[in-house]
Protein backbone atom coordinates (compact mmCIF):
# COMPACT_ATOMS: atom_id res chain seq x y z
CA UNK A 1 0.00 0.00 0.00
CA UNK A 2 1.35 3.29 -1.04
CA UNK A 3 2.81 5.93 1.78
CA UNK A 4 0.65 9.13 1.10
CA UNK A 5 2.68 12.48 1.85
CA UNK A 6 1.41 15.88 1.66
CA UNK A 7 4.19 18.60 1.42
CA UNK A 8 3.26 21.68 3.13
CA UNK A 9 3.89 24.74 4.86
CA UNK A 10 2.03 27.79 5.02
CA UNK A 11 4.44 30.13 4.40
CA UNK A 12 4.99 30.99 0.57
CA UNK A 13 8.42 31.01 -1.03
CA UNK A 14 9.89 28.07 1.30
CA UNK A 15 10.46 25.12 -1.56
CA UNK A 16 7.70 23.20 -0.82
CA UNK A 17 6.62 22.55 -4.91
CA UNK A 18 10.26 22.27 -5.43
CA UNK A 19 10.28 19.17 -3.27
CA UNK A 20 7.08 17.92 -4.63
CA UNK A 21 8.29 18.07 -7.89
CA UNK A 22 11.91 16.67 -7.56
CA UNK A 23 11.62 14.30 -4.41
CA UNK A 24 8.78 12.79 -7.05
CA UNK A 25 10.59 12.74 -9.79
CA UNK A 26 14.05 11.15 -7.89
CA UNK A 27 11.36 8.65 -5.86
CA UNK A 28 10.42 7.63 -9.37
CA UNK A 29 13.84 7.20 -11.12
CA UNK A 30 14.76 4.55 -7.31
CA UNK A 31 12.00 2.96 -9.29
CA UNK A 32 9.31 3.94 -7.23
CA UNK A 33 5.65 3.99 -8.35
CA UNK A 34 4.71 7.26 -7.99
CA UNK A 35 1.35 9.73 -7.89
CA UNK A 36 1.26 13.53 -7.72
CA UNK A 37 -1.43 15.14 -6.43
CA UNK A 38 -0.97 19.02 -7.48
CA UNK A 39 -3.41 20.68 -4.61
CA UNK A 40 -2.41 24.24 -5.16
CA UNK A 41 -4.79 26.09 -7.58
CA UNK A 42 -1.54 28.17 -8.94
CA UNK A 43 -1.26 24.79 -10.51
CA UNK A 44 2.72 25.19 -10.20
CA UNK A 45 3.64 21.47 -9.84
CA UNK A 46 1.04 20.77 -12.52
CA UNK A 47 3.44 22.74 -15.06
CA UNK A 48 6.66 22.44 -13.18
CA UNK A 49 6.04 18.98 -14.52
CA UNK A 50 5.66 19.87 -17.90
CA UNK A 51 1.63 19.63 -18.13
CA UNK A 52 0.09 22.41 -20.04
CA UNK A 53 -2.04 23.01 -16.77
CA UNK A 54 -4.56 25.50 -18.76
CA UNK A 55 -5.21 22.49 -20.95
CA UNK A 56 -6.48 19.79 -19.23
CA UNK A 57 -9.74 18.84 -19.34
CA UNK A 58 -9.98 16.80 -15.85
CA UNK A 59 -8.39 17.92 -12.73
CA UNK A 60 -8.40 17.44 -9.29
CA UNK A 61 -11.23 20.35 -8.95
CA UNK A 62 -13.42 18.46 -11.59
CA UNK A 63 -12.66 15.25 -9.68
CA UNK A 64 -13.76 17.26 -6.00
CA UNK A 65 -16.92 18.30 -7.06
CA UNK A 66 -17.85 15.53 -8.80
CA UNK A 67 -17.54 16.62 -12.41
CA UNK A 68 -14.97 13.57 -13.48
CA UNK A 69 -13.86 10.46 -12.54
CA UNK A 70 -10.44 9.94 -11.34
CA UNK A 71 -9.26 7.68 -14.04
CA UNK A 72 -10.02 10.43 -15.90
CA UNK A 73 -8.09 13.19 -14.35
CA UNK A 74 -4.72 11.62 -13.63
CA UNK A 75 -2.21 11.98 -16.69
CA UNK A 76 -0.35 8.39 -16.99
CA UNK A 77 3.46 8.19 -17.41
CA UNK A 78 4.32 11.94 -17.40
CA UNK A 79 7.87 10.58 -17.08
CA UNK A 80 8.72 6.74 -16.13
CA UNK A 81 7.21 5.57 -12.75
CA UNK A 82 5.36 8.81 -12.72
CA UNK A 83 1.48 9.72 -12.69
CA UNK A 84 0.50 13.11 -12.30
CA UNK A 85 -3.50 14.23 -10.75
CA UNK A 86 -2.93 17.93 -12.13
CA UNK A 87 -4.43 21.10 -11.01
CA UNK A 88 -5.22 24.84 -12.35
CA UNK A 89 -6.42 28.07 -10.96
CA UNK A 90 -10.42 26.45 -11.41
CA UNK A 91 -9.39 25.13 -7.99
CA UNK A 92 -9.41 28.05 -6.34
CA UNK A 93 -13.20 28.21 -6.66
CA UNK A 94 -13.29 24.79 -4.86
CA UNK A 95 -13.07 25.64 -1.53
CA UNK A 96 -16.27 27.82 -1.46
CA UNK A 97 -17.97 25.00 -3.87
CA UNK A 98 -17.39 22.58 -0.93
CA UNK A 99 -19.19 24.69 1.47
CA UNK A 100 -22.06 22.80 3.06
CA UNK A 101 -20.98 19.54 0.98
CA UNK A 102 -21.24 16.55 4.25
CA UNK A 103 -17.62 15.22 4.53
CA UNK A 104 -16.03 17.85 2.87
CA UNK A 105 -12.58 17.11 4.17
CA UNK A 106 -12.85 14.15 3.62
CA UNK A 107 -13.40 14.31 -0.45
CA UNK A 108 -9.55 13.73 -1.41
CA UNK A 109 -9.62 11.13 0.59
CA UNK A 110 -12.11 9.14 -0.52
CA UNK A 111 -10.98 9.49 -3.79
CA UNK A 112 -6.80 8.32 -3.24
CA UNK A 113 -8.52 5.41 -1.18
CA UNK A 114 -9.27 4.21 -4.23
CA UNK A 115 -5.69 4.09 -6.45
CA UNK A 116 -3.46 3.71 -2.75
CA UNK A 117 -2.44 0.20 -3.47
CA UNK A 118 -1.13 1.23 -6.84
CA UNK A 119 1.71 3.20 -6.01
CA UNK A 120 4.68 3.29 -4.02
CA UNK A 121 4.11 6.86 -2.84
CA UNK A 122 1.46 9.74 -3.24
CA UNK A 123 3.12 12.92 -3.24
CA UNK A 124 0.73 15.86 -1.79
CA UNK A 125 1.63 19.54 -3.06
CA UNK A 126 -0.67 21.33 -0.88
CA UNK A 127 -0.99 25.49 -1.00
CA UNK A 128 0.67 28.00 0.97
CA UNK A 129 -2.35 28.06 3.06
CA UNK A 130 -4.21 26.48 5.98
CA UNK A 131 -7.30 26.43 4.04
CA UNK A 132 -10.42 23.29 3.33
CA UNK A 133 -7.94 21.76 0.08
CA UNK A 134 -4.79 21.94 2.88
CA UNK A 135 -6.65 20.08 5.47
CA UNK A 136 -8.43 17.52 2.70
CA UNK A 137 -4.88 16.68 1.74
CA UNK A 138 -3.74 16.23 5.72
CA UNK A 139 -7.03 13.89 5.64
CA UNK A 140 -6.08 12.07 3.24
CA UNK A 141 -2.22 11.86 3.80
CA UNK A 142 -0.47 9.36 6.37
CA UNK A 143 2.69 12.15 7.09
CA UNK A 144 3.31 15.68 6.23
CA UNK A 145 6.84 16.62 4.81
CA UNK A 146 7.68 20.35 6.10
CA UNK A 147 10.02 21.95 3.84
CA UNK A 148 11.69 24.92 5.60
CA UNK A 149 13.20 27.25 4.01
CA UNK A 150 17.29 28.79 5.47
CA UNK A 151 16.22 32.39 6.26
CA UNK A 152 15.76 34.55 9.25
CA UNK A 153 12.30 33.76 9.34
CA UNK A 154 12.16 30.68 9.23
CA UNK A 155 10.26 29.44 12.22
CA UNK A 156 7.65 31.89 11.74
CA UNK A 157 3.81 30.45 11.52
CA UNK A 158 5.19 26.66 12.28
CA UNK A 159 3.98 26.32 15.25
CA UNK A 160 0.45 27.36 13.18
CA UNK A 161 0.91 24.56 10.74
CA UNK A 162 1.91 22.44 13.68
CA UNK A 163 -1.41 23.40 15.58
CA UNK A 164 -2.90 22.60 12.31
CA UNK A 165 -1.64 19.39 12.18
CA UNK A 166 -2.62 18.36 15.42
CA UNK A 167 -6.15 19.27 15.12
CA UNK A 168 -6.20 16.77 11.72
CA UNK A 169 -4.99 14.59 13.61
CA UNK A 170 -7.65 15.00 17.05
CA UNK A 171 -10.33 14.91 14.40
CA UNK A 172 -10.17 13.93 11.08
CA UNK A 173 -7.28 11.59 10.84
CA UNK A 174 -5.65 10.04 14.01
CA UNK A 175 -3.00 8.21 12.18
CA UNK A 176 -1.28 11.48 10.39
CA UNK A 177 2.27 11.85 11.81
CA UNK A 178 5.59 14.60 11.03
CA UNK A 179 7.29 12.74 8.44
CA UNK A 180 9.42 15.03 8.73
CA UNK A 181 11.29 18.63 8.14
CA UNK A 182 13.89 19.07 5.19
CA UNK A 183 15.42 22.49 5.12
CA UNK A 184 15.60 24.23 1.64
CA UNK A 185 18.08 27.29 -0.44
CA UNK A 186 20.87 26.58 1.80
CA UNK A 187 23.70 28.72 1.21
CA UNK A 188 26.65 27.04 2.64
CA UNK A 189 28.30 30.60 2.08
CA UNK A 190 26.62 32.32 4.85
CA UNK A 191 26.49 32.65 8.66
CA UNK A 192 22.33 32.70 8.58
CA UNK A 193 22.02 29.43 6.88
CA UNK A 194 23.87 27.55 9.61
CA UNK A 195 22.54 29.43 12.39
CA UNK A 196 18.96 28.94 10.88
CA UNK A 197 19.80 25.16 11.01
CA UNK A 198 21.07 25.20 14.60
CA UNK A 199 17.66 27.13 15.38
CA UNK A 200 15.24 24.73 13.92
CA UNK A 201 17.05 21.69 15.39
CA UNK A 202 17.08 23.67 18.92
CA UNK A 203 13.62 24.15 18.72
CA UNK A 204 11.69 21.15 17.17
CA UNK A 205 11.57 17.82 18.46
CA UNK A 206 10.33 16.33 15.45
CA UNK A 207 12.63 14.28 12.61
CA UNK A 208 14.59 16.24 10.66
CA UNK A 209 16.39 15.27 7.65
CA UNK A 210 19.90 14.81 7.19
CA UNK A 211 19.60 16.13 3.58
CA UNK A 212 19.87 19.99 3.16
CA UNK A 213 18.82 21.15 -0.06
CA UNK A 214 21.48 23.80 -1.21
CA UNK A 215 20.27 27.57 -3.09
CA UNK A 216 20.98 25.92 -6.48
CA UNK A 217 20.95 27.95 -9.73
CA UNK A 218 19.47 25.17 -11.65
CA UNK A 219 17.06 23.97 -9.38
CA UNK A 220 15.55 27.52 -10.21
CA UNK A 221 15.45 26.84 -13.64
CA UNK A 222 13.90 23.36 -14.14
CA UNK A 223 10.51 24.45 -13.45
CA UNK A 224 10.27 26.75 -16.59
CA UNK A 225 11.52 24.06 -18.59
CA UNK A 226 8.91 21.77 -17.36
CA UNK A 227 11.62 18.98 -15.95
CA UNK A 228 12.46 17.83 -12.56
CA UNK A 229 15.75 18.69 -11.41
CA UNK A 230 16.91 15.43 -12.35
CA UNK A 231 15.84 15.46 -15.86
CA UNK A 232 16.48 19.27 -16.28
CA UNK A 233 20.47 18.42 -15.02
CA UNK A 234 21.17 15.50 -13.40
CA UNK A 235 24.57 16.22 -11.97
CA UNK A 236 23.55 19.43 -10.24
CA UNK A 237 23.77 19.76 -6.26
CA UNK A 238 20.17 20.20 -6.59
CA UNK A 239 19.66 16.68 -8.10
CA UNK A 240 22.18 15.18 -5.75
CA UNK A 241 20.06 16.86 -2.70
CA UNK A 242 16.69 15.24 -3.74
CA UNK A 243 17.86 11.87 -4.98
CA UNK A 244 19.37 11.84 -1.35
CA UNK A 245 16.30 13.10 0.18
CA UNK A 246 14.50 10.50 -1.39
CA UNK A 247 16.81 7.99 -0.46
CA UNK A 248 16.01 8.90 3.09
CA UNK A 249 12.42 8.94 2.69
CA UNK A 250 12.54 5.15 0.87
CA UNK A 251 14.40 4.27 4.29
CA UNK A 252 12.24 5.78 6.83
CA UNK A 253 9.41 3.97 5.39
CA UNK A 254 10.70 1.40 7.28
CA UNK A 255 9.48 2.17 10.16
CA UNK A 256 5.78 2.86 9.18
CA UNK A 257 3.46 -0.31 8.57
CA UNK A 258 0.95 0.66 5.83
Amino acid sequence: MGRIIAVANQKGGVGKTTTAINLSACLAEKEQKVLVIDIDPQGNTSSGLGIDKNSVENTVYELMIGEAELKDCIIRSVYPNLSVLPSNINLAGAEIELVGLENQQFILKTQVDKIRYEYDFIIIDCPPSLNTLTVNAMTAADTVLVPIQCEYYALEGLSQLMHTIDLVKQRLNPALEIEGVVFTMYDARTNLSLQVVENVKETLTNTIYKTIIPRNVRLAEAPSHGMPINIYDSKSAGAEGYRDLADEVIERGGQYLW
